[in-house]
């Protein structure tokens, strides 16, 4: 069920991006196989806590496997044969090593689609070296301009480079390339590279730095908390509001809500004002709590909004009215999106143990009994009654990029 029915996804284990794009397409419908070890690492992040909480590896099936064994790659090879996609997310050259590069995937299944997911892309001088989340975005220019004025730059979580310029950008290469195959195309390779995907994230900066309406010093833009009219403000009980009002319009109004309409502040965009704006701003937020603020700006198009906290946000009633929020396994998590009027996607189930569910998916991908069989006497570990995979099977080591 879902708008990728049909469209089957072979996954290599990983972390972060590749399994947050690969969520994407199962949380759409595709039929994802994630090939994993067969004991978990302890840097696995909260994969290695367990499924439950491995929420980024919701949808799939898995089977394990040794890839370090000849007879393993050629059951890999028999899977990807039958795949649509694959996903891996290893540095350059690690699955060129193990037999399973694109090379010879694709003279195996010309109309595969091979998914890269790299910090630095497959080629470039720094394609060999490690990075992470915050080493890539500072790469790409936009750590630079997220902090406050004078202050050093301010780590946004990891959601720049890994999700939004890793595994979404992963996501979308995929669909278009799977596009390109279904209008007659042949198979192809996506280079994502979270180090491009970062720098796309803030295309409209560069625009604006070249009209000089954006300043390399941070802190000091009309995005970036410069403007008192785009940052945010404590309230009397310690929490936060934010003000995003930008249009004159919507600013017409947050200063009428905040009874500052007829104290003689300065016009919105006089940049010498606006020292004495935010003293204003300040000084209101302050006098009320944040539950305080919020009806006051109940209804209201002055863009302002509340900062909730992660156990909190799914209580908001906008969140509740969409159902945005779902539980999986006990477990509070955002729910597949977009939303999709004619194929909508179905209610995720939680992400699979170690060779959980593989015999089934095998099956569906086409396997009889003997060929099964013979899969497992390569070494691909299966689970579907609760009975764990072959304990034996040696681990790969973690050659990944991100």
């Amino acid at each position: 069920m879902g708008v990728l029915s049909g469209i089957r996804v072979l996954e290599f284990e990983a972390i972060g991006p590749g399994p947050f794009g690969t969520m994407l397409l199962a949380d759409m419908g595709a039929d994802v196989i994630r090939i994993d070890r067969s004991v978990a690492h302890s840097d696995l992040g909260p994969k290695a806590s367990g499924p439950r909480v491995d929420i980024t590896g919701r949808g799939r099936r898995s089977v394990t496997l040794d890839l370090k064994k000849p007879e393993a790659v050629a059951a890999a090879l028999d899977l990807i044969e039958r795949a649509d996609v694959v996903i891996e997310g290893f540095r350059p050259g690690a699955m060129e090593r193990l037999g399973l590069g694109p090379d010879v995937a694709l003279k195996r299944n010309p109309k595969l689609v091979y998914g890269r997911m790299t910090g630095w892309g497959q080629t470039g001088p720094l394609a060999e070296r490690a990075g992470h989340d915050l080493n890539y975005i500072a790469l790409s220019g936009v750590l630079s301009g997220i902090g406050p004025v004078g202050g050093k730059p301010t780590v946004p979580l990891n959601l720049v480079g890994d999700y939004g310029g890793g595994g979404m950008l992963l996501a979308m290469g995929v669909l278009a390339a799977l596009l390109n195959v279904q209008r007659g195309g042949v198979g192809q390779v996506v280079d994502a590279a979270m180090i491009e995907g970062a720098a796309q994230l803030g295309a409209v900066f560069w625009g604006m730095l070249a009209t000089g309406h954006w300043k390399e010093e941070r802190g000091t833009n009309w995005l970036d908390s410069g403007a008192p009219w785009y940052d945010t403000y404590a309230t009397s009980d310690g929490h936060y509001m934010t003000v995003g009002a930008v249009e004159g319009r919507f600013y017409a109004e947050l200063i009428e809500k905040l009874g500052l309409a007829d104290a003689g502040l300065p016009a919105q965009h006089d940049r010498k004002g606006w020292p004495q704006l935010r003293a204003a701003f300040e000084m209101v937020f302050a006098s009320r709590t944040r539950a305080q603020w919020c009806d006051v700006f109940e209804g209201s198009d002055a863009c302002v909004a509340p900062v909730l906290g992660f156990g909190e946000a799914p209580n908001h009633a906008q969140h509740l009215a969409r159902g945005s929020f779902i539980e999986v396994g006990g477990v509070v998590q955002p729910g597949p999106a977009p939303r999709f009027s004619a194929t909508p996607s179905a209610h995720p189930k939680n992400a699979p143990d170690r060779g959980e569910f593989g015999r089934e998916a095998l099956g569906d991908w086409g396997f009889d009994a003997d060929a099964i069989a013979r899969l497992q006497r390569q070494g691909l570990g299966l689970r579907s009654d609760g009975v764990k995979p072959n304990p034996d099977y040696s681990t790969i080591q973690q050659d990944q990029a991100a």
